[in-house]
């Protein structure tokens, strides 16, 4: 194995991963509750054992036992200081059990946070978190490195940007997705490829959360776009419980069975996460045995990202427009708020642009007095929460750029790299680090040219430098540059010349400034309209434009229906059509008035997660002399209920339902102490949560609380790894009337029966309701709890009802 590079291994095998670690230690005896990275490695021999087991039953690779071995994780067990020290003696123990008959991959996982802009943890601290462990692998001598089961592309992000720093071994990056496709904070599986894949992942794919069924639609979705090869490692079908003992519904034949589906899907390599074993490994390897893998294919396409939407462009795809208004340039009221930090215009014309059409929002915060790179990072990482379209980095400054390149959760593109010496020089290395896709400017530092003929030389100069760099036609878009026909007659007739040799010579997609082609006359409008048109017809891809303008959309969807880029005209009847989605009506609600009143104001901050003038508004709607119960009754808790329905429909996802949470908890928090003490406080019915014994995840029970909490519950929180009698007797003490209890693992949900026992036992009478990613409805009636929700917005609807008996 040694004598062949995995990258080569990779391109002509299907390779056999690993199955379960942690089970696998479980059945030779590590307890539960215990750092399994501490126990394996007082326990070596056990470790080895397995892992000569996978390889003996077919692994072509297996997992170093670091899955919890960053600073966060071993800090639970008062391990932090010796990150280094565990990861680096583990990976020797993979690398002598593996000798010359399998790869060795280091294998890094979440920290149990959630990072910038999802989460409080600063990015960069992140990343240094990962680089420590990747020290330790480093030096224990692995092969590769594996990131798997992440559930935020942004987490994801930081891993694979800490390993590229620190060495040049090959990476893979596996998601986790759940049955509806779409990973914890909302990110689906094109949009996680093409995001990882564009960042330099050398593998792409999925893990745990879901059987070998589910998989293959993840995979399939995939293949069509993705340029490496794909991961695929399925639990064992689901958890139950059979003797008190956590067994999966899908034994080794079964599951092996859907081997040849997997592979003919895309999947290059192939292992078993939850429920698996050396047997089921056996049964891959030997369903493999004559498959080869596909080569990779990708659609020749444009695509940029956010973290949770990919939008497409291209010469047979719909005109993208790209939203120009978050510009501080004339915009008076947005240079103070820049100045002061402050985020309500940059909201504003986001969610305008958003709703009147924009595909891609233009982000532009160049101006006097201000950090210029702070305020973008800062911008790029509050528009990623509160908006799905991609962001277009546009800044004259190279450090700008990549320190918003650094944060942006998704492929983001440059505006713009030009022939300037100092520019292509700069700008290519660093659109090259990220991924980004980027404007290319026909101009050099002798300034435009006005032929077109000289702008097509620059442009071909440009994109054989981005070669160097591995860029492809696809990941350019060509900038035509138009002059103001009010100048020179002729300005608009050679930026179309430019437009359509792009489309019919050149074979590259291009993009426009389009006010600057009327500056300087009457009635913009028109001029700018007709325009877009005549370019449409030549080629164009791209327009950077108001999307305020209702003549220029309206122009544009027809253009996209004449030239059959809206196939069906799907898009076009959409948008006149007369229909609204939920969450357009939604968002509409409180802005049906010309005029809004501050309750209503209040309302919408909620449903947007407007954290920064919620305090203001309630201020002000006290001020007025609007009663509390009637700002809590009547527009609080309905708005954050209209949010949770958003979130049933996947309209929303965590980010938005955190944002709104947070929003609403500072809303409550400032309201509460008015309200008349009396019913409202004395009828709050008591939660009990906890994670149970053993299981030392909480990211999920913590958002929980903060929805019950904001729905009225008193919510008392007794964190992670908590034993049953205690959960029982903070129970009994408070009188709760429900215990919610959580569990991640499936080596430690049976404890959730014991908790039921025990509550029983007592005489408890508090509603027991149960959540998850290893449990469901089916577990619940087993074990005798009252309920189960899948996720935080359906337990605070399923403690209501339990709350009501």
């Amino acid at each position: 194995m040694g004598k062949v590079s995995f990258r080569d291994f990779i391109k002509n095998n299907i390779v056999i991963l690993d199955g379960a670690t942690g089970t696998e230690l479980q059945k030779r005896g590590m307890p539960l509750g215990v750092s399994p990275e501490k126990w394996a490695l007082e326990n070596p021999k056990i470790l080895m054992d397995i892992q000569k087991s996978y390889i003996q039953a077919g692994s072509n690779v297996v997992y170093t036992c670091t899955f919890g071995g960053n600073r966060l994780k071993l800090a639970e067990f008062g391990l932090e200081d010796k990150v280094v020290e565990i990861n680096r003696e583990l990976a020797k123990i993979s690398k002598e059990a593996a000798g010359d008959s399998a790869y060795v991959a280091g294998d890094i996982s979440a920290t149990g946070q959630f990072i910038e802009p999802f989460g409080d943890m600063p990015f960069e601290e992140a990343v240094e978190i990962y680089k420590e462990q990747v020290k330790g692998l480093l030096d224990g001598g692995v092969d590769l490195f594996i990131i798997e089961t992440m559930v935020d592309i942004q987490e994801a992000r930081a891993a694979l940007i800490a390993v590229k720093e620190s060495c040049n071994l090959p990476v893979c990056v596996s998601m986790t997705f759940d049955e509806s496709k779409r990973t914890l904070t909302g990110t689906d599986p094109i949009t996680a490829l093409i995001t990882l894949q564009s960042l330099g992942a050398d593998v792409v794919g999925c893990n745990c959360s879901t059987g070998p069924e589910d998989m293959i639609e993840v995979i399939k979705e995939m293949k069509a776009y993705a340029k490496v090869p794909l991961l695929a490692k399925p639990n064992a079908g689901l958890p139950r419980l059979v003797n008190g003992k956590t067994e999966f519904d899908m034994d080794a034949l079964k599951f092996s069975s859907y081997v040849k589906d997997l592979v003919e899907a895309g999947v290059n390599l192939l292992g078993g996460c939850c429920g698996t074993s050396p047997l089921y490994i056996e049964k891959i390897k030997e369903n493999a045995k004559n498959l080869k893998p596909k080569a990779p294919c990708p659609k020749k396409v444009s695509c940029v990202t956010s973290a949770r939407k990919t939008v497409f462009s291209g010469f047979d795809e719909p005109v993208i427009v790209v939203g120009e208004r978050i510009n501080p340039t004339g915009k008076k009221k947005l240079q103070e708020e820049l100045k002061e930090g402050k985020k309500s215009e940059i909201r504003r014309f986001a969610f305008e642009q958003v709703e009147k059409g924009a595909d891609i929002l233009d982000v532009n915060v160049g101006m006097p007095g201000i950090d210029e790179k702070k305020t973008m990072v800062e911008t790029l990482q509050f528009l990623s929460t509160i908006v799905e379209a991609p962001l277009c980095i546009d800044s004259s400054s190279y450090e700008v750029i990549e320190a918003a390149l650094r944060v942006y959760p998704g492929r983001a593109i440059i505006n713009s790299i030009s022939a300037e010496k100092k520019k292509i020089e700069k700008l290519l290395p660093i659109a090259a680090k990220y991924g980004a896709m980027f404007i290319l400017l026909p101009l050099n530092d002798e300034g435009v040219p006005e032929a077109s003929q000289e702008r097509c030389k620059i442009i071909e100069y440009v994109y054989k430098r981005a070669l160097e760099y591995c860029f492809e036609k696809e990941d350019i878009i060509v900038d035509g540059l138009v002059m103001t026909v009010s100048s020179d007659q002729n300005a608009a007739l050679e930026t179309l010349k430019v437009i359509e040799w792009c489309r019919n010579e050149f074979g590259i997609g291009s993009i426009l400034g389009l006010s600057n082609v009327s500056f300087g006359l009457p009635e913009r409008n028109w001029i700018n309209t007709a325009f877009l048109s005549m370019a449409i017809g030549r080629g164009l891809t791209m327009a950077i434009a108001n999307p305020s303008s209702e003549i220029l959309m309206s122009i544009k969807m027809a253009c996209d229906v004449l030239m059959v880029k809206d196939k069906n005209s799907a898009k076009y009847i959409e948008k006149f059509g007369g229909k609204k989605s939920t969450k357009e009506k939604a968002v509409e609600k409180a802005e049906e008035k010309p005029h809004l009143s501050t309750l209503d104001k209040i309302y919408n901050a909620v449903l947007t997660g407007d954290r920064e003038n919620i305090k203001e508004l309630i201020d002000a709607a006290i001020k007025e002399g609007n009663e509390p119960s009637k700002i809590v009754d009547d527009y609080l808790i309905p708005a954050i209920t209209k949010v949770g329905d958003l979130y049933d429909k996947r309209e929303y996802f965590l980010p938005q339902l955190i944002q709104s949470a947070q929003t609403m908890k500072e809303a409550f928090g400032i309201v509460e102490p008015l309200l008349i003490k009396g019913d409202r406080k004395e009828n709050k019915k008591c939660v009990v949560l906890a994670t149970v014994k053993g299981d030392i995840h909480d990211i999920g029970k913590n958002i929980v609380g903060l929805m019950l909490r904001n729905y009225g519950f008193k919510v008392i929180d007794l964190g992670k790894d908590v034993m049953s009698e205690k959960i029982v007797e903070t129970a009994k003490r408070e009188n709760a009337h429900i215990i919610g209890l959580s569990a991640l693992m499936t080596t430690t949900m049976v404890e959730m029966r014991e908790v039921v026992k025990l509550a029983k036992k007592e005489g408890v009478k508090a509603k027991i309701m149960i959540g998850g990613a290893v449990v469901d409805s089916d577990y619940a009636k087993e074990i005798g709890a009252d309920g189960y929700s899948e996720d935080a917005y359906a337990a605070v609807k399923l403690a209501e009802k339990l709350s009501a008996f």
